[in-house]
């Protein structure tokens, strides 16, 4: 391991030490201090993250996930503030039973360490920090290196946060994207990082699952599906399915495949594609959906789909289409290609709602609903860390809670075990 990573690793643990003990009190100081920060510095934000979107070509779909506007910026203080106002997610006593004249309880604690590798997205350095400075975490940020002149500026100012608020500056760390293979040395830093979440693309995450020593909780890559029903409302379906696709194509929880029932394919899709051509979305079309819109959509964003487009995470404008028998062929495809992230069924019948809900295998179920909504911020979280598609420790958005761990505490009168 590389002797400055490592000395950044020893200096995050001992701050955890003292970012744990600190009362909620505190750590709200810190994050009214970071929403502050960030609107104060608004200006220095934008023209650092211009900087980095000129190293994108003006049509990269990867645009959407790096740029900072104002607005963004905006957000990025609103969900602090959201955070803010949650109950302190430590310190809680639960499950508590009285055994063998001990009182035997759960205390929710900090996890310690989390160490968070990211691509893109820079508005995710500072959901991170505020997350687990909520929780009680000291934080390793490993960003890509196509945000870095954002990252520098967005550390500066949750160091500044920091300081201001009398807490070291050590309790989040950055790793320079120009170090080569920094995610390397995060992953296998056994006793010194307790958790990695990477968030990024299915290469980033195989990665770090392939390679990390660390106990991973896996989030962020997401191939998601929607299935209309034949009974679906489908002027309803439409816009549900034009806003699962379209509102922000680049992120995890966008619809990525259609499955429509055969009995109402004739109908739905030629409603669906007179929506989806607004915003110029590339369908790559099953034989049977192919063959419904070949004379109704443009052909130059009408493809043939080919095995590789099922399963697909697209994040733009594009997506694959295929129509489907009936149910049980939906959820056969969705458990064959799903990154088991969110997935939606449009119905009006109540058994076949049912049996998706039961039967589809997601961090995230929807019945009658977008995909969109898979968001910690939507969910009540006050934002989040990541969606986690693991099925241990969290699963779906992981808020401030999700980033805690208990222990068990267990209060005797000089008891002994007979």
């Amino acid at each position: 391991m590389r002797k400055n990573i490592l000395e950044q690793l020893h200096k995050a643990k001992k701050a955890s030490e003292e970012l744990g003990l600190l009362p909620h009190a505190k750590r709200i100081l810190i994050l009214k201090n970071l929403a502050g920060g960030l609107r104060r510095n608004k200006k220095t934000i934008i023209k650092a993250n211009l900087k980095d979107l000129k190293k994108l070509s003006a049509n990269d779909p990867m645009r959407d996930r790096l740029l900072l506007n104002g607005e963004r910026v905006e957000n990025m203080a609103k969900e602090i503030e959201n955070l803010i106002k949650m109950p302190d997610p430590i310190g809680e006593i639960f499950d508590c039973r009285d055994r063998f004249g001990l009182k035997i309880c759960r205390k929710r604690v900090p996890i310690g360490v989390i160490g968070v590798i990211y691509e893109s997205r820079p508005n995710v350095t500072t959901d991170v920090v505020a997350i687990c400075v909520k929780a009680g975490n000291a934080v390793i940020l490993k960003g890509g290196k196509e945000a870095r002149e954002s990252y520098i500026v967005l550390h500066n100012i949750i160091k500044r946060a920091l300081t201001l608020s009398g807490v070291s500056p050590d309790a989040v760390q950055f790793i320079d994207p120009k170090i080569k293979n920094g995610a390397l040395d995060i992953i296998k830093a056994d006793g010194l990082v307790d958790v990695i979440v990477p968030r990024g693309s299915s290469g980033l995450i195989n990665f770090v699952r392939k390679n990390a020593t660390v106990p991973v909780i896996e989030t962020g890559a997401g191939v998601c599906h929607t299935f209309v029903d034949s009974t679906a409302k489908l002027d309803l379906s439409a816009r549900i399915v034009f806003n699962a696709k379209t509102q922000r194509p680049s992120v995890c929880n966008s619809l990525d495949t259609l499955l429509v029932h055969k009995n109402i394919a004739e109908k739905f899709l030629p409603i669906i594609s007179k929506l989806l051509l607004q915003k110029q979305v590339e369908i790559f079309a099953d034989p049977k959906s192919f063959g419904i819109l070949k004379n109704r959509y443009p052909a130059d964003l009408l493809k043939r789909a080919r095995a590789a487009d099922f399963g697909r995470e697209f994040l733009s404008q594009k997506m694959s289409v295929k129509v489907v028998s009936n149910i049980d062929e939906a959820i056969k495809h969705i458990g064959r290609y799903s990154s088991k992230h969110s997935e939606a069924i449009l119905s009006e019948d109540k058994q076949n709602c049912q049996k998706f809900l039961d039967e589809i295998d997601a961090a995230v179920v929807y019945v009658n609903a977008s995909t969109r909504f898979s968001d910690g911020f939507m969910f009540g979280l006050g934002s989040e860390i990541g969606i986690s598609t693991s099925k241990l420790h969290a699963r779906g958005p992981m808020g401030p809670q999700e980033v805690t761990t208990y222990k068990w505490i267990a209060i005797g009168k000089y008891s002994v075990r007979k």
